[in-house]
């Protein structure tokens, strides 16, 4: 990896843009960055580390502090970091969080962390991540080492320089794997691990499998102590041994079966012969039950007998009750109907000449066909004369409708006429504003172009007050430079007059008793120019020369501002020309006034125009529509007309036709009244005759019937009447009782009842051979299906455990050498250095590490100290493989490297450092480290070992590699000629400048 170039603003000391250019140092190979203390040297390395990792090392709440307390709140705050690796040049630009001023209006505003990544593809950067969780995820593909280790490695800090030094195995291991690419070697490991747990599985799956078949075994053959490690030879021979079981067991059922099948047949006959015995005995008992109880039966028959003969009678005397009660109901209704005819009767009779009314049935008939026709016939006529009475209200309120239509026609046509009145006025009056507003907007063109002249006016005569303004400063600002630019030359030439007068002295500081004289050759010196107010040195005459430039260069800096000034001032009075800021803000003001009544009147006229044509519009409508309301209207009142003549005539109709009646339906409602009594009593007199007749049918037929089934009168037979329920009964009982008294002559007339024992048949010791003899059949059934299922059980066992002892037969002997091998790596036993196979990778890269420290090292320490790879297995039984030892060539032993003082751990750490870069660059698939800094640390070294520090530094230049040092020792400064020099200004914000020379 190799730091490039950097480009920070606004970021700790640092307010203005600064650039360092780091390949200007690739030809040194080494540089200094020097400085005052506090003046920013370890920002530089800040910056670096906040652009890669969001982060800086030496504090931890980075962000708080990282915007330089010199911006103002438009001053931004950036970090921009180039940077190549494996081929590729990459480019990160970063902003922390911090306080900015608002776009619009007053006051600050937090502006939020930024981040953005590129890559460079031919001569265009190219975007790759633009948010800073991005950014992190693909720098982390990019850059595999941590910000913990790139501190480690590339960024020595103040606080991190020794940590690789005395870091434990653990954070070292980590450190080395991200720099050599070791992770392949893990992967290694777990993938053997990985296969070691899949084959343990494997074993233990078969172990279980043979131990479930052993213990499904044991339950077959019901063993309560486990066999010890079953083989197949085990399983083969209890399946065996169990088959013979079953072979005995087979031939006691076939002998509990025939001893069964005898006693069985023995208790057979016994059981018919009691069956038979009992079969006598019941139908004995049953004909002596029987003949005990006939003559209840036979009382019971002749109940049953005189109900047959009651039910064929009962219909007939329920129909001639039930037309008897059908002709007293017909008389009262015939009673209601005469009530009702009544007072209709008495009119007619007074009518009828020579007849006496109906007050007689046979009179009643032939009197009534009449009135009914009369009356029929009156309600006919009306009809027609009903109908058009209901049609009168419903033409009452049609016309009603048809007033209140014409009126609101009428009004209707008011208003069209109105309306067509107004239209003409109201499209003058329209045609008037838009004229108007078309004049206005006519000008819209001349009112902006003066807008415009104005403005511009009116900003150059503001631009004239400020550069006036800024133009006294710049004068001010022009004289201060000009009086420091004459005191820095006055200063160099005194300076260079010191020099010149006191070379005589430099001159005599190397005259040494008995050498001879560099300028006349003389041996003795009798007296040599003695040296007055110090020696002016040639790095004094170069600073003050420096400081001279410098100020040369404001006063230049200052000259072109105040010149640039002076011309803008004269461009801003020539375009505002005598008028002043106010006269011109009113002219302005007057011209967006002229300006905005211009447009006001452009957006108008549209409007206005529109307005025109719908008014123009209107006014045709109003026209068509004017002349539909007086067509409507007129047809209206037509209408209106027609119907109340009609209305007329319908009354005067129905006025002659309701008679003394208030309306004619009044009269047809009476005479319908009339018509109903007339049909009513009709109706009445013809269901009595009728109800009559059959009243006396009904009783001549019940007669005949009781005279038939032997009955005197109504009552006896009422009186021998059973209900349904009862009538069941008894000949449900008659019926069983006649079945069974058969029954029971047929049982006892049976043959084989007959010649049967007297005594009976005691079944109880059959009964006990044959229950005897089946448990023992059961039980010898029960003990074959048993032991012939636990064989067929075991007999699948077997076949099963015979195909797992053949599948596992090579999973042991691999099992075995995958897990050895497992272990070792993994520095399980029998690994006694417990070292992994990564570690010891890593152990073969930190060996020759130490090897090149020490070629460093020894050189530096005089061949006093070398430092140790230890490999020792560590207490508590932890990893071990990547431990560091420092061995003293005085004593002759190795320490911890704890045990060096503040310069030895400097030595040590340097050596170390350079060593692993050493390494590092010449292995392929790592990172190269193309770039070191170190950050502060020589100051605790003496003199001759800080010249051999800077001897051992001077041999990288011809690596390829930079190193960059920061220092405050100034015999540094001699040494290294290419600096970077970190100066505050005047203001107290720093600045960076770059000094190289080529070795």
């Amino acid at each position: 990896m190799k730091i490039k170039r950097l480009r920070l603003a606004g970021f700790g000391p640092f307010k203005n843009e600064q650039i360092v250019d780091f390949e200007r140092f690739d030809a040194d190979g080494i540089f200094l960055i020097t400085g005052k203390t506090g003046a920013g040297k370890s920002s530089i390395l800040d910056a670096i580390c906040f652009a890669l990792y969001d982060q800086v090392p030496r504090f931890s709440d980075a962000e708080k502090r990282l915007r330089s307390d010199y911006c103002e709140p438009d001053d931004p705050t950036f970090v921009e970091l180039d940077f190549s690796l494996r081929g590729r040049d990459y480019r990160l630009l970063r902003s922390p969080e911090y306080e900015r001023a608002k776009k619009n209006g007053a006051g600050t505003t937090t502006a939020a962390h930024t981040a953005a990544l590129y890559v460079l593809h031919g001569t265009h950067w190219r975007g790759v991540a633009a948010k800073p969780k991005a950014v992190g995820l693909e720098l982390s593909a990019i850059l595999p080492l941590k910000a913990d280790q790139f501190l480690q490695v590339i960024l020595l800090a103040q606080n991190r320089f020794q940590f690789f030094l005395l870091a434990r195995t653990d954070e070292r291991r980590a450190v080395l794997r991200s720099l050599f690419g070791t992770t392949r070697f893990e992967q290694l490991e777990t993938a053997l691990v990985q296969r070691r747990k899949s084959l343990d599985e494997s074993r233990a799956a078969v172990q279980r499998d043979v131990a479930e078949y052993a213990t499904a075994a044991m339950h077959q053959l019901r063993l309560s102590v486990p066999p010890v490690a079953p083989d197949l030879g085990w399983f083969l021979d209890a399946l065996a041994g169990l088959k013979r079981e079953v072979d005995v067991a087979a031939r006691g059922v076939e002998t509990a079966a025939a001893t069964l099948a005898t006693a069985t047949i023995q208790h057979r006959a016994a059981t018919e012969t009691q069956r038979r015995q009992a079969r006598r005995a019941f139908a004995e008992a049953t004909l002596a039950t029987l003949d005990a109880g006939s003559a209840e039966v036979e009382g019971e028959r002749i109940v049953l007998g005189h109900a047959v003969r009651a039910a064929r009678v009962w219909p007939h005397i329920r129909s001639s009750r039930a037309a008897t009660l059908a002709w007293q109901a017909a008389l009262a209704d015939e009673t209601s109907a005469r009530a009702a005819w009544l007072p209709f009767d008495a009119a007619f009779s007074e009518k009828d000449v020579g007849t006496g009314g109906v007050d007689t049935q046979d009179d009643a008939e032939p009197a009534l066909r009449p009135i009914m026709d009369s009356l029929v016939g009156r309600l006919g006529a009306l009809a027609e004369v009903l109908a058009e009475e209901e049609r009168l209200p419903a033409l009452d309120l049609e016309i009603t409708a048809l007033f209140d239509l014409l009126a609101v026609q009428t009004e209707d046509l008011t208003r069209a006429e109105q309306r067509l009145d107004e239209l003409p006025q109201q499209i003058d009056f329209v045609g008037v504003q838009l004229a108007a507003a078309t004049l206005a907007a006519a000008g819209e063109s001349d009112a902006d172009a003066a807008v415009r002249r104005v403005e511009a006016r009116l900003g150059a005569a503001e631009d004239v007050v400020s550069s006036l303004a800024e133009l006294v400063g710049a004068d001010q600002q022009l004289l201060v430079r000009s009086r420091d630019n004459a005191a820095a030359a006055v200063d160099y030439e005194a300076l260079v007059a010191r020099r010149i007068a006191g070379q005589a002295s430099e001159l005599a500081s190397y005259l040494v008793d008995g050498a001879a004289c560099a300028v006349c050759g003389s041996v003795e010196h009798p007296d040599p120019a003695a040296t007055r107010g110090g020696v002016i040195t040639a790095a004094d005459l170069t600073k003050a020369r420096e400081h001279m430039q410098g100020r040369q260069q404001h006063l230049s800096d200052a000259q072109q501002a105040a010149t640039a000034l002076t011309n803008r001032l004269a461009q801003a009075q020539a375009l505002a020309g005598e008028r002043s800021v106010d006269e011109l803000r009113a002219e302005c003001a007057a011209a967006g006034a002229r300006l905005s009544t211009a447009r006001l009147a452009a957006d108008l006229v549209d409007g206005l125009r529109q307005e025109q044509a719908n008014l123009r519009q209107g006014l045709c409508l109003a026209q068509a529509a004017m002349v539909a309301v007086r067509a409507t209207r007129d047809a209206a009142a037509d209408t209106h007309s027609v119907r109340s003549g009609q209305r007329d005539l319908l009354v005067a109709r129905v006025g002659a036709q309701r008679g003394a009646s208030d309306s004619v339906t009044d009269q047809v409602r009476a005479l319908q009244y009339e018509l109903d009594c007339a049909r009513a009593l009709d109706g009445a007199l013809a269901l009595s005759r009728r109800r009559a007749t059959a009243n006396d049918d009904a009783t001549s037929r019940v007669m005949g019937q009781m005279r038939e089934e032997g009955f005197g009168d109504e009552e006896t037979a009422v009186a021998a009447r059973i209900d349904e329920r009862e009538s069941i009964r008894l000949e449900t009982v008659v019926r069983s009782y006649d079945d069974e008294c058969a029954a029971a002559r047929a049982a006892a007339a049976d043959p084989e009842l007959i010649g049967l024992a007297s005594a009976p048949v005691d079944l109880e010791p059959s009964q006990r051979k044959v229950d005897a003899a089946s448990s023992a059949r059961d039980a010898a059934v029960s003990e074959h299906s048993s032991l012939a299922e636990r064989a067929g059980q075991l007999a699948e066992l077997v076949r099963g455990v015979t195909t797992r002892f053949a599948a596992s037969a090579d999973l042991l002997s691999v099992h075995s050498q995958v897990r050895e091998l497992a272990d070792v790596m993994q520095g399980d036993e029998p690994n006694t250095k417990r070292m992994r196979l990564e570690t010891y990778v890593l152990a073969a890269q930190l060996e020759e590490i130490v090897a090149a420290a020490n070629l460093r090292l020894r050189t530096m320490t005089s061949g006093r100290y070398a430092l140790e790879h230890d490999d020792s297995r560590v207490k508590g039984g932890a990893r071990s493989g990547l431990g560091l030892m420092i061995r003293d060539g005085f004593t002759g032993r190795a320490r911890a490297t704890q045990s060096l003082s503040g310069g030895e751990t400097f030595l040590a750490s340097l050596a170390l450092a350079l060593g692993l870069a050493e390494v590092v660059t010449g292995q392929a698939g790592g990172i190269t480290l193309d770039t070191l800094f170190v950050d502060e640390g020589f100051g605790s070294l003496d003199s001759e070992t800080l010249e051999t520090a800077m001897s051992t530094l001077d041999t990288l230049r011809a690596g390829g590699r930079t190193i960059g040092l920061i220092s405050h020792v100034d015999s540094m400064k001699e040494q290294i000629p290419a600096t970077l020099r970190v100066w505050v200004t005047d203001q107290g914000y720093s600045r960076i400048e770059a000094d190289t020379a080529t070795v």
